[in-house]
């Protein structure tokens, strides 16, 4: 599932991309994708053009010129694509925004969505997630807080939403790696010295992972060579049994709470 770094990547993108081009046309593929009849969706959006798009967690708002906002997750398997019908990957999508002679496609919203809302509706949707981890307002006492409150194992608390908003699978293996601490580790159990470690590491591995492109495996766009430049860098995720990068032992993949985690016990405490 993308987490922040992967929809950061897709924000700065588009933002070269698609800002005040005007949405000539909107073709809903699948009806459930959206929140509101289909005719409704295309009275409200078509003619519109998008005038900003910005990042909540894992969500991307993208602000119409009306002052309506279309709100995107794009959940397991979501993902987009920004360009010609030739250009297209051979996927079904779900939505399409024609912008002229390019499309933006939304693919893969299974369990995604793209709803429209106003901007209250937005703003109550997204009400109960907690802070962005890389705000400059967030500080290392506010991760032992908000942590702390949690007193479950480290991995599923810097996952959680609600606690710390855009970290999911991916990225806490990754961050608990870097740090050091064993994604199974209870909260309570860690250190000033920890949460310090734990912090920066936060820092470090979402803002490289943003730098890179995040781990997106598709192009969002023909030439794309940003998106994807994660997937050779990551230290643990998804490379189970394979040798760690800093001490040569097998990386340990097991289940925690219903996902995947990856991680070193020799280099992990």
């Amino acid at each position: 599932m993308p987490e922040l770094p992967e929809m950061e990547t897709y924000r700065m993108l588009l933002s070269q991309r698609i800002l005040h081009q005007l949405i000539v046309q909107v073709e809903v593929e699948r009806e459930k994708s959206i929140n509101v009849p289909v005719e409704t969706f295309r009275q409200r959006v078509e003619a519109r053009s998008v005038t900003g798009i910005s990042r909540r967690a894992k969500h991307l708002l993208f602000h119409l010129d009306s002052g309506d906002i279309l709100l995107l997750h794009l959940m397991l398997g979501g993902w987009m694509f920004y360009g010609t019908e030739e250009e297209k990957p051979d996927r079904t999508t779900q939505v399409v925004l024609s912008l002229g002679q390019r499309n933006l496609y939304f693919i893969g919203l299974r369990l995604g969505f793209l709803h429209l809302l106003s901007r209250e509706e937005a703003d109550s949707r997204l009400a109960e997630l907690g802070p962005e981890p890389l705000e400059p307002g967030f500080s290392e006492a506010d991760l032992q807080r908000r942590l702390m409150r949690k007193r479950t194992m480290l991995k599923p608390a810097l996952a959680d939403q609600k606690t710390i908003a855009g970290i999911g699978n991916c990225y806490s293996d990754e961050i608990c790696f870097d740090a050091g601490l064993l994604p199974t580790r209870k909260t309570y159990s860690l250190s000033p010295s920890d949460f310090g470690a734990l912090y920066r590491s936060m820092n470090r591995v979402l803002r490289e992972a943003i730098r890179f492109g995040g781990y997106m495996e598709d192009p969002l766009f023909p030439g794309d060579a940003l998106t994807g430049g994660v997937n050779s860098r990551c230290t643990v995720y998804d490379r189970g049994g394979e040798p760690c990068i800093r001490c040569g032992s097998p990386i340990v993949q097991e289940e925690l709470a219903s996902r995947k985690v990856f991680y070193c016990t020799n280099c992990q405490h």
